[in-house]
């Protein structure tokens, strides 16, 4: 795809459908699938700036249709809505046990006070691929000595707001930072070392290819 549209910096996304047909509810009026791949030409660059977020009062969506990829996305799009009218880029969705789980079509992470790496688990929300990839190449951070641990796990609202620094994490970020959650300074407010030290190790992994050398993902707790 990326050699026949001779595009050098943009995205690809691609779609399944149960195909042209119908347009009712059962797949069975439609004679075949179809897939669609798609080349977007769009010049995206590091995201150095932090945005600020907003706790979603919209209901999240199940973990049968959060943790795998599909076009359920009216909740996720009702929730950037409601960040964008209070002013915010994105909203946080907390799970009906109180835990952080994620964001609209991105996956949230923290740098506790104390320099851990902390993802809430997959249990519940979409597993994204940068996110997976971010806890195979954090650990070099440890062995800097910059970084304690890498883990997934649960955080409160309380704790996660009580962080010292915050992200979110997806495909076509793939880190930006958050500085501010529901008009709550994170940390000092700015944007921190380690968010730009994850930033530049995905990606300089993208500039690297596929080629380079994959790292066993750390130990879940």
């Amino acid at each position: 795809m990326a050699t026949a549209s001779k595009c050098k910096r943009g995205i690809l996304r691609y779609w399944l459908s149960a195909g042209p047909g119908n347009f009712l509810l059962s797949p069975a009026g439609c004679p075949a699938s179809a897939f669609y791949a798609v080349v977007i030409d769009e010049d995206f660059s590091q995201r150095r700036e932090g945005v600020k977020v907003i706790t979603s009062t919209i209901t999240m969506k199940s973990a049968l249709f959060a943790t795998m990829k599909n076009v359920n996305y009216l909740p996720n799009v009702l929730s950037v809505m409601e960040a964008e009218d209070q002013g915010a880029f994105a909203s946080i969705w907390i799970d009906e046990k109180g835990y952080v789980a994620e964001g609209p079509n991105v996956n949230v992470a923290f740098i506790s006070q104390d320099k851990e790496l902390i993802l809430p688990p997959f249990d519940n929300i979409l597993s994204g691929c940068t996110a997976l990839r971010l806890l195979q190449l954090a650990p070099k951070l440890i062995e800097q000595g910059r970084l304690k641990s890498v883990k997934t796990g649960n955080l409160t609202l309380m704790e996660a707001k009580g962080a010292a620094e915050m992200m979110y994490v997806a495909s076509t970020l793939p880190i930006l930072p958050i500085v501010m959650w529901d008009e709550q300074p994170i940390g000092d407010g700015k944007v921190g070392e380690l968010t730009m030290a994850l930033s530049d190790l995905l990606w300089d992994d993208m500039v690297a290819g596929p080629g380079n050398l994959r790292i066993p993902l750390p130990y879940e707790e």
